[in-house]
């Protein structure tokens, strides 16, 4: 490749991160309905062409955040894991900064997992900062665990939900570590059950 050429693939993967960042913005500071390529094009001086030229409309830009989102997320879960080596405290810590990140950042983690995009999940096409986070999860169960994957998707799908509820005010903020502590309870079996509950 040329000098020329990679100057220009530099210019190019800079506009494309430009274009996501101001998109993740605009739908932080303003929802993601404010978000459209007019809008865009005028906040990163690009015109709409070359907008389209990067993104062919509003989904593929959704799609663009929310990969962004799922390496942020992956780190933001390892970084939660690795501070707490041992199994039950990494789980409780992996499924707090879990619960952390949906609530900072609530206009990205629509985009990774309300608004429609073209990520596949739980395929051999799955991106792998999809597959990265997700394997946050799977690593805190013992290796000898054979259903550990099973274990992490309706662990994370609970708390998708928790996630959901809460924001929409569906359910109480208060409330989120007991919440953790059932989930934790019933679904790892790495504490006790309260007394008087079957395990």
């Amino acid at each position: 490749m040329s000098a020329i050429s990679e100057r220009r693939e530099r210019e190019r993967a800079h506009r494309h991160q430009l274009i996501i960042t101001a998109a993740r913005e605009l739908a932080e500071a303003e929802g993601w309905e404010a978000v459209t390529t007019r809008r865009l094009a005028e906040r990163v001086e690009y015109s709409q062409p070359v907008l389209y030229s990067h993104f062919h409309g509003k989904d593929a830009i959704v799609s663009a955040v929310a990969l962004d989102g799922f390496s942020e997320l992956a780190a933001h879960l390892r970084r939660a894991r690795q501070a707490a080596p041992e199994l039950g405290q990494s789980l409780r810590a992996v499924c707090r900064a879990y619960l952390e990140f949906a609530t900072e950042r609530p206009a990205l983690y629509q985009a990774m997992f309300i608004l429609p995009t073209d990520l596949k999940f739980a395929s051999t096409e799955t991106p792998p900062p999809l597959r990265a986070s997700f394997d946050e999860f799977v690593s805190c169960f013992r290796p000898d665990n054979e259903r550990r994957e099973l274990f992490a998707e309706v662990l994370w799908s609970a708390l998708h939900g928790i996630a959901v509820l809460s924001e929409s005010g569906r359910i109480p903020l208060q409330g989120q570590e007991e919440r953790l502590d059932f989930l934790i309870t019933r679904i790892a079996g790495t504490s006790s059950p309260a007394p008087g509950h079957a395990s």
